[in-house]
């Protein structure tokens, strides 16, 4: 048997066969990494869109029911969501879980990137324009960079939000489709395995080892502008 500094390597052998772990795995990775791209998109949109409004009551507005999934019990968002396609009669599986996991990221997306518009000086889109930029390109040159720190804040919390969900997930999934939180609630009734820890051992150090290189990635960036 395998040890690497007195651990034994076995549960990791095991780990990688267990179909049933792997294949949690897989949807996990796939539905946070989907969900939390497509909502950071669409949340992105929807921040610049509040910030535009002229209407402060209709902003107002739009802001409390972004605030309404944040809010929320998570069960209470899961059944109004399981009721929801239960009514257009859409199947439960990957498609379900996926605009689940849309739907509870995107407020948090918006919330992130607010608060960098409303840093933003009140004419720079009009000064860029006047300078012969167009409205997109000032989007895309001016404006979507000094906003970009809360565009990757939002993403990283919408894809720990989707990993880490199982409430919503239980609640809107369907057979052949699941993520490791449900997997493993499913095995505390079975019985957990060492496997599990092997699991999130790895998962911890990919986590960690990410975090460091984005710590030396940003303290370069910082030693080069001054």
């Amino acid at each position: 048997m395998a040890k690497w500094n007195g651990f034994s390597l076995r549960w990791y052998k095991k780990l990688l066969e267990n179909d049933r772990i792997l294949n949690a795995l897989y949807y996990t990775i796939v539905i946070a990494i989907v969900a939390a791209v497509i909502a950071t998109i669409i949340g992105t949109i929807t921040a610049i869109g509040i910030h535009k409004m002229r209407n402060g009551k209709v902003r107002g507005l739009l802001l409390n029911i972004n605030y309404l999934p944040v809010l929320n019990p998570d069960i209470v968002t899961g059944v109004a969501l399981m009721s929801l396609y239960v009514f257009i009669k859409l199947e439960f599986g990957f498609t379900t879980m996926l605009l689940s996991h849309i739907v509870f990221d995107i407020p948090y997306v918006i919330l992130s990137v607010l608060p960098k518009l409303k840093q933003l000086p009140a004419n720079i889109e009009d000064a860029a324009m006047d300078l012969g930029a167009t409205p997109w390109y000032a989007l895309r040159k001016v404006v979507l960079p000094q906003i970009k720190p809360g565009i990757v804040s939002g993403m990283l919390i919408a894809f720990t939000m989707s990993i880490d969900d199982f409430v919503i997930s239980f609640f809107t999934t369907g057979n052949g489709v699941t993520n490791l939180a449900i997997e493993i609630y499913s095995m505390t009734r079975r019985g957990l395995t060492p496997e599990i820890n092997a699991l999130s051992t790895l998962m911890f150090a990919s986590v960690l080892i990410l975090l460091l290189l984005s710590n030396l990635t940003a303290n370069k960036k910082s030693a080069q502008k001054s």
